[in-house]
């Protein structure tokens, strides 16, 4: 089996698990906790590039107004066309917002440059690599941003190993309710 297939099982495995396993409240305070204490404790992390959650992910939504509060700067993605990496608009909690692709919604503010990007996954593994949904949108905009990169997840989706593949780029970290982990992404995967 070559990594775009393992890459595609381990999808599909994953989609199925996240139906039997929803997200506690207690489990989303404590990701949000989590998240916070890492943004707000480095002073460089000052454009938070956030996400609108899709069904089965974490609802990170109450993470954005704690940030605003503290003097971030909010960003959500407006989702491109396929093929394009993801554009980032200013949030504000009154702000307007838009229905966007694939169920998203983002605000119709200014055009920005996040400094630290928050990541969905579907998997992750202990040495940071993530898998994500397959269009690819995170691998592109990582590799044109050049960021420090969060991936955030719940405790169960982590597997043994992620398949890694030449377009895969690493997370610094990856913060889930139960630890936040320092990435060595891309060198645990199978190339």
């Amino acid at each position: 089996m070559n990594s775009d297939q393992e890459k595609q099982a381990l999808r599909q495995a994953m989609r199925t698990r996240r139906a039997s396993n929803p997200a506690s409240p207690k489990a989303q305070a404590e990701l949000i906790g989590s998240l916070a204490s890492i943004v707000l404790s480095n002073p460089h992390m000052k454009k938070i590039g956030c996400v609108w959650p899709l069904p089965g992910e974490a609802d990170l939504r109450p993470l954005y107004a704690l940030l605003a509060e503290a003097g971030r700067t909010v960003l959500l993605p407006e989702t491109t066309p396929k093929g394009q990496p993801l554009i980032f608009r200013h949030w504000r909690p009154d702000g307007t917002m838009l229905e966007g692709r694939f169920g998203t919604m983002h605000p119709d503010g200014e055009v920005d440059r996040p400094d630290t990007l928050l990541v969905p996954l579907l998997a992750f593994d202990r040495s940071g690599n993530r898998l994500g949904y397959g269009g690819g949108y995170y691998d592109r905009t990582l590799a044109g941003l050049r960021c420090r990169s969060i991936g955030f997840a719940f405790a169960w989706q982590e597997v043994a190993q992620v398949p890694f593949g030449a377009y895969d780029q690493p997370l610094d970290w990856i913060v889930t309710e139960k630890e936040i982990l320092a990435g060595q992404a891309g060198k645990g995967g199978a190339e």
